[in-house]
C-alpha cells in the first residue's frame, strides 16, 4: 500500500473528512486530495503531525516490515547523540512488542540493550556537564563528585568502588556455561588484568588459546599484559617486541602493540606504531581507532596543535572514506578540534 492509500485509509477509520484532515494539518484541502490520488506527496515535516493525528508512529505510515523497523532504529541510534522523548517512547514499545516474536527476539534484546545505553549515555554527558560545573563553582565540597566518577568514568580512590569482581564473575558465569566460545574468555581476562589477577589470568588464557579458533598473535598479546600485571615489564618488553618483529605488516598486531605501549605511558613508541598500524591497513573504510589514540597521546604530551590536526584527519576519514555528512562522530571530532585549538590559543 503506497503513502496516499495508507492516508486515505486512516483518515476514514478516523472519520474525518478530506477538508477537516487538511484543517487539522493546516493546509489547503486540495492538498490532501492529490496525497490521495498518488498526485502529490506530504512534506516531509508534515509526517510527525500526520501520525500524531492518526494516533499512531511514523513508521506506521509507510507499512514499514519488522526488518525495516529494527534497521531504521539502529542507524538513528548509530546516528543521533540524544532521541526525543516521544522517539525514545516508540522505539521502546515496538521493541519490547517484538521480545515475543522468536524470529526477531534475540536482535530486539540487543536493540533495546542498546537503547537504554543510548539514553544511559546522552544522561551520563548531561550529568557530567553539570557535575563539573558544580565542582568548579565549590571545588573544596564533596558533592559532585561521586557523580562526575559514575557518569564520566573518572577514578575513584576506593577499591571497593574500582574492582572488576562482579564483571569478572559474570563473564566466568558466561565461559562455563560456553567452554567453546572464545570472545567472553578474552572478556573474562581483560576484567581479571585490570584487577591484577594475573593468575587467574593466565588460567583462562591457557584454556582460551586450546580452542579451535585461538588467534596466536593475541595469546602474545595477553602474556605480554599477563607479564606486566605481575609488574615484570622486561618479560612483557621481550614478548611485545618480538611479536612485532615476526608481523611488521599485520595491522592488528601493530595496534595491540600500540596499545601496550600506550598503556606503559611510552607514547613515542605508541604513537609510531598507531601510524603503522593505520597506514597497514588496506580496507576501506578505514575505522578512526588508531588516530584518536594519537590525538589523545597529543594531548597528553601537550602538542595541542598536532592533536588537533589529528582530529583534522578523523574528519577527513569520516567524510572521504565513509562519506559521512552530518554524523556523530563528526560532531564529537569537530568539537573536539575546537576544544584543542583553544587550548593552542591559551599557549
Amino acid at each position: 500500500m503506497d503513502l496516499g492509500q495508507k492516508i486515505r485509509q486512516l483518515r476514514r477509520k478516523a472519520g474525518l473528512t478530506q477538508e477537516q484532515l487538511a484543517e487539522k494539518l493546516g493546509i489547503g484541502g486540495q492538498s490532501v486530495s492529490k496525497w490521495e490520488n498518488a498526485a502529490s506527496m506530504p512534506d516531509i515535516t508534515l509526517l510527525p503531525l500526520l501520525a500524531e493525528t492518526f494516533g499512531i508512529s511514523i513508521d506506521d505510515l509507510f507499512d514499514l516490515s519488522n526488518d525495516q523497523r529494527l534497521n531504521r532504529i539502529e542507524n538513528s541510534l548509530d546516528i543521533n547523540e540524544d532521541l526525543p522523548q516521544d522517539l525514545f517512547r516508540e522505539y521502546e514499545d515496538f521493541l519490547k512488542a517484538q521480545l515475543d516474536d522468536t524470529q526477531n527476539k534475540q536482535r530486539a534484546t540487543s536493540l533495546i540493550a542498546y537503547l537504554y545505553w543510548h539514553r544511559m549515555n546522552a544522561c551520563a554527558k548531561k550529568a557530567a556537564r553539570y557535575a563539573k560545573d558544580a565542582i568548579r563553582a565549590v571545588p573544596g565540597e564533596k558533592d559532585c563528585q561521586w557523580i562526575l566518577n559514575r557518569a564520566a568514568g573518572h577514578v575513584a580512590w576506593d577499591w571497593n568502588l574500582n574492582n572488576h569482581t562482579k564483571a569478572i564473575e559474570f563473564w566466568r558465569e558466561i565461559v562455563t556455561a560456553n567452554p567453546s566460545v572464545r570472545l567472553p574468555y578474552l572478556y573474562l581476562i581483560d576484567n581479571l588484568l585490570a584487577d591484577h589477577r594475573a593468575d587467574e589470568a593466565e588460567r583462562y588464557l591457557a584454556q582460551a588459546s586450546r580452542l579451535p579458533d585461538a588467534r596466536p598473535f593475541m595469546i602474545s598479546v595477553y602474556r605480554a599484559h599477563i607479564a606486566l600485571a605481575r609488574f615484570d615489564a622486561q618479560t612483557a618488553d621481550s614478548i611485545m617486541e618480538e611479536l612485532i618483529a615476526a608481523h611488521p605488516d599485520e595491522p592488528a598486531c601493530l595496534f595491540e602493540a600500540a596499545q601496550y605501549y600506550a598503556a606503559k605511558c611510552n607514547y613515542d613508541r605508541a604513537i609510531a606504531l598507531y601510524e603503522q598500524s593505520f597506514v597497514s591497513q588496506t580496507r576501506r573504510p578505514r575505522y578512526t581507532d588508531e588516530l584518536m589514540a594519537i590525538s589523545d597521546i597529543c594531548e597528553i604530551m601537550g602538542d595541542y596543535t598536532r592533536a588537533a590536526a589529528t582530529q583534522d584527519r578523523i574528519i577527513a576519514l569520516l567524510e572521504n572514506e565513509w562519506g559521512f555528512t552530518e554524523d556523530t562522530g563528526l560532531t564529537v571530532a569537530r568539537e573536539e578540534k575546537a576544544r584543542l585549538l583553544g587550548k593552542v590559543q591559551k599557549g
